[in-house]
């Protein structure tokens, strides 16, 4: 009898050790998306930070251009006033989308491509934008191996008893700007 009764606390014991030390896995995992998330937010801020100058460099040249330089505006204020990670995303995608269409547009006015502070404000967005690339990768993998952790049995069982939420991941939406932009800082 007493050796049942050792045997039932053994085996009570070992779950509940199961069970924090699945509990605390997933308190860490949630940790490191919310981390990965703030790296891209601290890059997507450098990048909003960034393009008021780009326009104030390009509205000389561009005045005929407004239509564009408001749409990068509005873009820009989406981006910053988005709550949700499916919100920043899709704004941060437009935002991008827009800047597209302002370089584009840039290429039809020689003087400016060739104004040494628009040259400059080219490459810092360039190295912006390598920075969200970087960071975009390390949040993905951060809510991959969160989801992985969700989903797998018997974490699943913790998981769901606690409300732990799937992460989103940060990808591009239109399959179109999967593709790499051609980008010339000679001319």
């Amino acid at each position: 009898m007493l050796t049942a009764f050792v045997a039932i606390l053994a085996i009570g014991a070992a779950l509940v050790l199961w069970f924090v030390a699945v509990y605390n896995k997933l308190i860490r995992l949630r940790n490191m998306k919310e981390e990965g998330w703030s790296g891209i937010d601290v890059q997507l801020k450098r990048r909003s930070n960034l393009i008021p100058n780009l326009l104030e460099s390009v509205k000389g040249y561009m005045g005929h251009e407004r239509s564009v330089l408001e749409k990068v505006t509005e873009m820009r204020s989406r981006s910053m006033n988005a709550s949700s990670v499916d919100a920043k995303i899709a704004a941060e995608s437009a935002l991008t989308k827009s800047l597209g269409r302002l370089f584009a547009v840039a290429e039809n006015y020689p003087d400016l491509k060739a104004n040494q502070n628009f040259i400059d404000l080219q490459q810092q967005l360039a190295e912006i934008e390598d920075q969200i690339q970087m960071a975009r990768r390390y949040y993905n993998g951060t809510v991959r191996n969160l989801n992985v952790g969700i989903e797998t049995f018997p974490n699943s069982i913790v998981a769901g008893m606690f409300n732990f939420a799937k992460g989103e991941f940060f990808e591009i939406e239109d399959k179109a700007d999967r593709a790499l932009p051609k980008v010339d800082f000679t001319s």
